[in-house]
């Protein structure tokens, strides 16, 4: 079975949605002139930056996450699949996450210097230097491997200057419940894409839910991530950032997406 393209990865490389800066040929004024047009709730927006800004204070932490991805096959027929991974962090520069699901199982190292896409299916490992800091290197990853990060957009420096970069509206949806945790429920518009966020309420504002429909694409498929059992005082040995070539594994120049978009380390099978 055939599949359209609907992986967040792909929505996000082609449109653009969640970069760091304007497209190109955008001026300064331009740029203002969108700042201004924006229709947010003041709740939405307080909520969001008041997220952004806990996320950025954290030094360190770990999560684990469950994806849920959207796909529309060459008949019309909407199916999803399903992965679970964990998440590292130590700012400004470390990151490990894992991810296993029916098509992949498969970790990330980033020690500050070198990345690290390991894929145990395989037997392989592929490597690309360079970036220097998280940002970086999800910039490096997206642009180069086609790879995204289970919610990649909440481990910039500054999350809220990527989300709201090309937000048109943004609407505060009221009280919710996640995993059992009261949340604040919030809605945002681009041209392309819809997002919604779930922000755990307290003085702890984590994200717990993240969701994003690619809306002009029939079918319209969603790509959801729920965060849960947040440690945000974890105990970080450095060397769980460092790779260290299991044995029997060989290094590949080259990543292969399957029918579903998941990247395969070395040639496809």
């Amino acid at each position: 079975m055939r599949y359209r393209a609907s992986i967040l990865g792909a929505a996000i490389r082609a449109l653009a949605v969640f970069g760091l800066v304007l497209g190109a040929g955008a001026s300064a004024a331009q740029a203002q002139e969108k700042r201004e047009a924006r229709k947010v709730d003041p709740e939405a927006d307080r909520i969001l930056r008041s997220m952004s800004s806990y996320l950025s204070g954290l030094k360190s932490f770990t999560a684990d996450y469950d994806v849920d991805n959207e796909v529309i096959s060459e008949d019309g027929q909407k199916l999803q699949f399903s992965s679970s991974g964990s998440i590292a962090v130590q700012r400004p520069a470390r990151l490990h996450a894992t991810r296993r699901g029916g098509f992949a199982d498969a970790e990330l190292f980033f020690d500050g210097r070198t990345i690290t896409l390991l894929g145990k299916n395989q037997n392989a490992y592929f490597q690309l230097n360079g970036p220097a800091t998280l940002d970086e290197m999800i910039e490096t990853i997206r642009s180069q491997v086609g790879l995204d990060l289970a919610g990649a957009d909440l481990l910039y420096a500054s999350p809220y200057e990527g989300l709201m970069t090309h937000v048109e509206s943004g609407t505060y949806l009221g009280p919710a419940v996640v995993d059992g945790i009261a949340c604040d429920h919030l809605a945002f518009r681009t041209d392309k894409v819809d997002w919604q966020l779930w922000v755990q309420r307290g003085d702890k504002p984590l994200p717990l839910k993240y969701v994003i429909t690619t809306k002009w694409t029939t079918g319209a498929p969603q790509y959801t991530v729920r965060l849960h059992d947040w440690e945000l005082q974890p105990r970080l040995d450095a060397r769980r950032f460092e790779f260290r070539p299991p044995a029997g594994f060989k290094r590949v120049e080259t990543l292969t997406p399957n029918e579903v978009g998941e990247l395969h380390v070395g040639e496809q099978p």
